[in-house]
Order: structure tokens, then C-alpha cells, then sequence
């Protein structure tokens, strides 16, 4: 048993809950949160707000999920990001589980 992180833009959570149906994951959550950055260290051309810290919706989901299942999302994800023409794409993280009732 896996435990499966993802995190993007709330703008990918369509997209996410797709990928998750694909690779055979049924039971997950999710739940919107506030995504920051810290732009302190960007060009003033590259800052359009004028702002160190910039916060945006995003959305964070975590499923726990067969080993053979990881595979599959991790591939959709990587073929998703590819083909994204945005900054933004959908990070993964995938966390070992030891023990679990």
C-alpha cells in the first residue's frame, strides 16, 4: 500500500480526478487549499504583481493505493505535464506505508 499525494492549480482538478479514475484508484480525497510562492528572487519583468508573495487557488488530493496502481498515475501525470503549454502542471508524490487497520 501506497500513499499517493498530488498537488496543481484547482484549474487541473477535472484533469486529476480523470487520471485517478484511469488508473483504478476509487477512493481518494481532495481539498482546496491556497498555493504561495515566493517571487522575492524573479526579475521585475518576470513579477507583473509587483509582490514577493503570491498565493493562487490550488488543490491538494491524497489516496491510499496499490503499488501496481502508482505506476499508471505517475505515467498519466508525466504525459499530462508534457502537454501542458503553462509554468503550471500536477505534481506527485508517492510515500511508503508501512502499516495500516
Amino acid at each position: 500500500m501506497k500513499l499517493l499525494l498530488i498537488t496543481s492549480i484547482k484549474a487541473f482538478e477535472k484533469e486529476i480526478k480523470s487520471i485517478l479514475k484511469k488508473a483504478d484508484v476509487k477512493t481518494y480525497s481532495y481539498k482546496d487549499v491556497i498555493g504561495y510562492r515566493d517571487a522575492s528572487s524573479l526579475l521585475v519583468q518576470e513579477n507583473w504583481f509587483a509582490n514577493d508573495m503570491n498565493e493562487g487557488e490550488a488543490i491538494f488530493f491524497y489516496a491510499f493505493v496499490k503499488k501496481e496502481n502508482v505506476d499508471m498515475v505517475f505515467d498519466m501525470v508525466t504525459v499530462f505535464n508534457e502537454q501542458q503549454e503553462s509554468l503550471s502542471s500536477i505534481h506527485v508524490a508517492v510515500v511508503n506505508i508501512e502499516r495500516t487497520i
